[in-house]
């Protein structure tokens, strides 16, 4: 395992957190979940009867998942708080007493009501549901952080050993893939949750790079503008960041150029953390650098939400899941 991921695994080992696996019956899903019970990383609760989930383990040979905790949808009376719960949230929204016990039979609906209710710390799903269905209920039911309001998807890059980039290779792109076209404010605000990722999940003392295709004034655009006053209001937000913007990419992590276009900048050239103005170039550069740098990129991670929930690719394995299960960990330690 890469030692970051091996950080991770230690940091999850000392500080146990519960983490909701609620498609409990698919395979992928399983074997991780035995794995984490093995290596002694995280509390498991699986969602949907006991007896079914366990005949489907001795299927597929796993011997530690009688460790985990089951609960089941079809548990009445175990479920009622939850349904109330969910029904407070949602009656504003027409949503009746009815509605909520016929929602909480959704594993993900479930999971989210269940750490909305204290009783368990983050959520990962998406192995056999879309981002859709996995993001909807922890919307409605987590809702974002205090001082946010917007979720946004960052990667963890991981350079090819040797790279000049980032530190100790390593880097966080944001956002890369929830939302389209950010505000000023909104852009602002995924500044400061990739502040708060690059610490709890990277490891790394953030220095922030705004990006945009001009540096300090050398382009004029109201795109350009949005990435100014974006910079300025994560300073707002938060005035301990190290940040700095409007920066072009190679302004940002090459030290020469940014000596030469942004001079007397403390982020130009040692920037380790990008922010990019809209998921359309995130999106294409994250990839773009994956495939062409061969750098491993890990996620999406969610930031943003009150409680970590994190989406998984349909097509993930195994490693994936349980990879997923550390970085989850790892955001309910320092959220």
């Amino acid at each position: 395992m890469e030692p970051l991921f091996e950080k991770l695994r230690q940091n999850a080992v000392a500080c146990k957190q519960r983490i909701i696996l609620p498609e409990s019956t698919e395979p992928r899903t399983l074997r991780a979940a035995n794995r984490i019970i093995g290596d002694d990383v995280a509390e498991i609760i699986l969602i949907g009867n006991k007896d079914d989930i366990l005949a489907k383990g001795r299927e597929l040979n796993l011997i530690n998942l009688e460790k985990a905790t089951f609960v089941d949808p079809a548990d009445e009376q175990a479920m009622e708080k939850y349904a109330q719960l969910f029904y407070e949230l949602r009656k504003s929204k027409g949503v009746t007493i009815e509605d909520a016990r016929k929602k909480i039979q959704d594993p993900l609906y479930l999971g989210c009501l269940i750490i909305k209710n204290g009783d368990a710390d983050g959520q990962v799903a998406g192995a056999g549901n879309t981002t859709g269905d996995v993001l909807r209920p922890a919307f409605q039911i987590l809702k974002t952080a205090p001082g946010i309001k917007v979720v946004s998807g960052a990667f963890i890059m991981m350079m090819p050993e040797g790279s000049p980039y980032g530190d100790n290779g390593v880097m966080v792109f944001a956002d890369c893939a929830v939302l389209p076209d950010p505000s000023a404010e909104e852009l602002a605000q995924i500044a400061v949750s990739a502040d708060k990722t690059a610490r709890a999940l990277a490891g790394i003392e953030p220095r922030i790079a705004m990006l945009s295709f001009s540096t300090k004034g050398s382009a004029k655009h109201e795109k350009v503008d949005k990435v100014v006053e974006a910079t300025r209001l994560a300073l707002e937000l938060n005035p301990n960041l190290k940040i700095d913007g409007e920066l072009q990419a190679d302004a940002a992590i090459v030290a020469s150029v940014g000596q030469s276009k942004a001079p007397g900048s403390e982020i130009a050239g040692k920037a380790n953390v990008l922010v990019f103005p809209n998921l359309e170039v995130g999106n294409i550069a994250y990839k773009l650098v994956q495939r062409i740098g061969g750098v491993t990129a890990v996620g999406p991670v969610l930031q943003g939400l009150a409680a970590p929930v994190n989406d998984l690719s349909r097509g993930c394995n195994e490693e994936d899941i349980y990879k997923t299960i550390l970085l989850t960990c790892n955001q309910a330690i320092n959220k």
